[in-house]
Parts: structure tokens; sequence; C-alpha cells
């Protein structure tokens, strides 16, 4: 009998998988590393081999995860309104990625370097697309506010489903809308000043 070869990319990938399941549904906290490594067929050392720890295979995780959501929401500073369409859309296809970085919120009190930099680079491309003079501090506040209004009417589906409403799809596209809608009026306002 041969044994089968060891594919530790294969490996590292399933962990990734397995761990997006648990991080998401149990949050950093309540996840289980055994857990983990029984859903993704490796060994429980495996995930200290290849992130270091279990904070480092949530933090490795999330850094998937959130890459996968830039490339489905990419960032476009001169249109605004289309980013928070497109982010709207992504997040209502990947709940699981809004519900994991809100229990990195909760668990963690800092904010990672990595989020600092990547908001700030944001901020420096809005101001930089706009036809006002705007400061990075006031791109940051309408990047945040974009952000918080997709996040906002993303978490309504669950209620919309909750509550009977009899045709959630167009109850969807209303929020989409709304949102692109007061992301444009948001975006003009804070220019204006």
């Amino acid at each position: 009998m041969r044994a089968v070869p060891y594919d530790s990319a294969a490996t590292r990938a399933r962990l990734l998988d397995a761990a997006y399941d648990e991080f998401s549904a149990r949050g950093l906290a309540g996840a289980r590393v055994d857990r983990i490594a029984a859903e993704a067929r490796a060994n429980k050392q495996a995930i200290y081999v290849y992130f270091g720890s279990k904070d480092g295979l949530f933090d490795a995780m999330l850094a998937v995860r959130m890459s996968s959501l830039a490339d489905a929401a990419p960032f476009t500073p001169d249109d605004l309104p289309a980013y928070a369409g497109a982010l709207f859309d992504a997040l209502q296809d990947n709940p699981d990625i809004l519900r994991l970085t809100q229990w990195a919120w909760l668990e963690r009190a800092d904010v990672t370097p990595a989020e600092i930099e990547s908001h700030e680079a944001k901020a420096k491309a809005i101001a930089a697309a706009s036809p006002a003079a705007l400061s990075e501090t006031r791109a940051m506040d309408i990047f945040i506010l974009v952000v918080g209004l997709c996040t906002a009417w993303t978490t309504t589906a669950p209620a919309l489903r909750a509550a009977g409403v009899s045709d959630p799809a167009a109850r969807q596209a209303a929020h989409r809308a709304a949102v692109v809608a007061a992301t444009a009026a948001v975006v003009d306002r804070l220019s204006a000043d």
C-alpha cells in the first residue's frame, strides 16, 4: 500500500476553510482548534506549524476572507456609490464575513496595523479622487460612513426573513438602492463642507 503524498498547501487551505466556518459561528474565544482540525481532516499540530496559534489562524483566515471581499467589491474612490453597491452585494452574498469582523471587534481591543493601513490608503485615495479639496480626515469620515451604511443594511436581511416579508429579494434591492443613494448624498454633503 502506497502512502498518499502530503500536500501542505492543500492542508493549509482546508484549515483556513474550516477556520472560517468555526470562527464565524463561534468567534475567536468560542472556536476550538480540535473542531477546526477535525473538519479540515488535519492534525491539530498543523495549526501551530502553519499559523503559530489560534489567534494566528484567525488573523490569516480573516486576511484571506477580506482579500476575497476586496476582489468581490473593488474599491473605486472616484465612484463611491458604485463601490457601496458592490460592497452591499458582496456582504449579502457572504454574510459570514461581516459576522467575522463583528467577532473581531467584540473580542479584540485594537484594530490591526493592516486594517489601519488599509483604511488610511482608502481615505487618501478618496481625497485624491475628489474634485473638492478634501482633507484625509474628511475622506476617512466618508469611507467610514459608506462602510457603515453597507454593513447596517446588510444586517437587515435575516430580520426581513424573520418578519415574513413577502418579497425579500425586492426589499433587498430597495435596501441596495437606498445604500447607493445615501452614499451619493454623503459624498455630496461632506465634500461640500
